[in-house]
């Protein structure tokens, strides 16, 4: 049986890779990028869109699921894919993240994080333990570990801290995930490594979690408020430490040309809101940057959202239609401009994909980047 990652090519100029993660719900080929389906779903879309846009993995909240509708009820009811009507692969992220948003909210603790809900302030605790048994009842392909994010900026005692603890609680989840016959049961926990700007601790952490020998591995605690270069060389600093036969996630951003830059330091699989976010605030995606359909300049302009790209929106509405639905709220739009942004994300990783096979990712995705960035500059 071949392993459930192969590393089927590397980039000759950069640290670009090609590969294929097997899962218990299919194949998916990566570079990837997947759609945020926070609570169950990708926010506009039917899970049938969904798929149409070309997606071949999404993402679940473990923070939000287990508070609404809880763990417990959706493993009764056949588990999240059944309960989503989603039959592809699901990676489920641990939470923690939420809880470190909820600054106010919550107390990190040596055995865990205790906090209170942002729904009805009821006090609520997770730990290791608790963070693979709600999404062992999710039935998620791919978990992820419950770690702290140390905020930005931050002392480097603060971060030492931080990752200290990420690591203890890493081993832990793994543990429980081994002891209840999670993995045997073909599932991937993900390990997650922290380290804020600190180019020696995030190699600590990516080294010790290494030898962890986790199914997978992430780069966590980027993206939040730090300047994009700074950002970058988080990345940089972190996946030549990670094993290079595992898959290697950037959690939680990006914009099109921040993914094709990770990409080209060694990332693997990404997740964002930012497409489906502003496709309900009336922006979509273009090779030449975002375009604000609630401007005057798209009231009479006949053209698709982009010229060629084979989605439903562009195949059937004008940008001056789409600016109609924008400007008279109607629901539609949220709809034609999210399946927009989602096929947008997920074709430019087909590009990715494609050239990477062909040899010549560097010099293509230069050109796409600059060709965006020149774009976004005029608006």
């Amino acid at each position: 049986m071949p392993a459930h990652f192969e590393l089927l090519k590397t980039d000759s100029a950069t640290a670009a890779r090609r590969g294929r993660l097997r899962t218990l719900h299919g194949v998916i080929e990566t570079p990837i990028f997947m759609p945020v389906g926070t609570q169950g779903t990708v926010k506009a879309l039917t899970p049938a869109q969904v798929k149409e846009a070309g997606a071949q993995i999404i993402l679940g909240n473990t923070y939000h699921l287990n508070l609404r509708p809880g763990s417990e009820l959706v493993r009764e009811l056949g588990g999240l894919h059944r309960f989503m009507g989603w039959d592809g692969p699901i990676l489920t992220d641990s939470g923690g993240f939420q809880v470190f948003s909820l600054a106010k909210l919550r107390d990190i603790r040596d055995d865990g994080i205790a906090f209170s809900s942002h729904i009805d302030g009821a006090k609520l605790f997770l730990g290791p333990r608790e963070v693979m048994t709600i999404q062992a009842n999710l039935g998620s392909d791919i978990a992820m570990v419950i770690d702290e994010c140390p905020p930005w900026p931050c002392t480097r005692d603060e971060c030492a801290r931080a990752v200290a603890r990420s690591e203890r609680w890493a081993r832990e989840c793994k543990q429980i995930a081994t002891d209840n016959g999670f993995l045997a049961g073909g599932h991937h926990v993900f390990a997650i490594a922290q380290g804020s700007t600190f180019d020696d601790l995030r190699r600590e952490a990516a080294e010790s979690l290494a030898a962890m020998d986790f199914p997978g591995y992430a780069v966590g605690g980027v993206s939040v408020g730090e300047p994009e270069p700074e950002m970058l060389k988080q990345v940089g600093a972190t996946t030549p430490f990670m094993p290079a036969d595992k898959p290697r996630y950037t959690m939680g951003l990006g914009t099109p040309p921040q993914i094709l830059k990770m990409i080209a330091l060694g990332v693997d699989m990404f997740d964002c809101v930012h497409p489906t976010r502003i496709g309900r605030n009336g922006a979509a995606f273009t090779p030449d940057g975002v375009i604000n359909l609630r401007n005057e300049r798209y009231r009479t302009d006949a053209g698709p959202l982009v010229e060629g790209l084979d989605n439903y929106t562009c195949r059937h509405f004008s940008r001056a239609y789409l600016r109609h639905l924008v400007m008279a709220n109607e629901i539609l739009a949220s709809t034609l401009l999210t399946l927009h942004n989602i096929h947008f994300y997920l074709d430019l990783m087909a590009q990715a994909r494609a050239h990477l096979d062909a040899g010549d990712f560097a010099s293509w995705s230069r050109a796409w980047i600059a060709r965006y960035e020149a774009g976004e500059a005029q608006v």
